[in-house]
């Protein structure tokens, strides 16, 4: 037991020295205490986790790396496959998700990159190597036509820019030519606003005019006549002179019919 007066020192875990300090039960004094320690063991911290932008996860595949790598079972292969059967080696060999397969191989079947044919109700699909560089070669061979027309229309563009420039060095004469054209063409946009003013005179627009006028005409007449009913039937009724009834009714005297 511990003398009385001596207590466990501060260091004390179950009975065994801690750094620094001396063993349980022994005096504490400043002779005893040694140095601090210069360096501290180094601390572990956890690991960092991934900063704004950044992704733990692999990137997925592109369309073309896929179907490139749907390519590859063909060839490697030179066997014919079922949708699942394709689907399975994709997914397992080729790190191409199941969901996308249908997808990928059809795009390559309407590339005529893959061939495709139904049997019974399953759909069977091949591609051998032979194919496809029969297919490169061909749609190289159109692509080199059409290099080969762009070239050619290149160059009969550069001799029609060369043509064109015979004559067009900047002159005097050829400044003068093309004042007087920017001045004809003012004058040109100002007849055709002063010709715009007197459309009225279109024979076009005089003829519609004639025949409005033809119809209000025949409209003048037509009241005149009713005008002129009237009053003969008031001379008649009620014996009214002709001269009274147009006096009240506010009729010019030489009211008459239009010719």
């Amino acid at each position: 037991m511990p003398r009385p007066g001596v207590g466990r020192s501060p260091g004390c875990r179950g009975g065994r020295p801690a750094l620094g300090l001396p063993a349980c039960g022994g005096r504490v004094g400043a002779a005893a205490v040694p140095p601090f320690p210069a360096a501290l063991p180094a601390r572990r911290h956890p690991p960092l986790s991934p900063g704004p932008g950044r992704s733990s996860k692999k990137k997925g595949l592109s369309v073309e790396e896929k179907r490139v790598r749907m390519m590859q079972i063909f060839f490697e292969t030179k066997d014919v496959f079922q949708l699942k059967d394709v689907e399975k080696i994709a997914s397992k060999e080729k790190g191409i998700t199941a969901t996308s397969v249908k997808e990928v191989l059809q795009s390559l079947v309407d590339d005529g990159m893959v061939d495709c044919e139904k049997i019974g109700t399953s759909n069977y699909y091949w591609a051998f190597p032979s194919k496809a560089l029969h297919t490169r070669k061909r749609k190289l061979e159109v692509l080199e036509s059409q290099l080969s027309e762009g070239r050619q229309k290149h160059a009969n563009l550069q001799k029609s820019i060369e043509k064109a420039k015979i004559g067009r060095h900047e002159t005097e004469e050829r400044t003068m030519l093309a004042k007087e054209l920017s001045s004809l063409r003012e004058q040109r946009e100002q007849l055709k606003a002063e010709v715009e003013k007197y459309k009225e005179c279109n024979a076009q627009v005089v003829e519609e005019m004639r025949q409005a006028n033809k119809i209000a005409r025949e409209a003048a007449n037509r009241w005149t006549d009713n005008i002129f009913a009237i009053k003969s039937w008031a001379k008649r009724k009620f014996g009214f002179e002709g001269k009274k009834i147009d006096e009240n009714f506010g009729i010019p005297e030489d009211f008459d019919y239009i010719d």
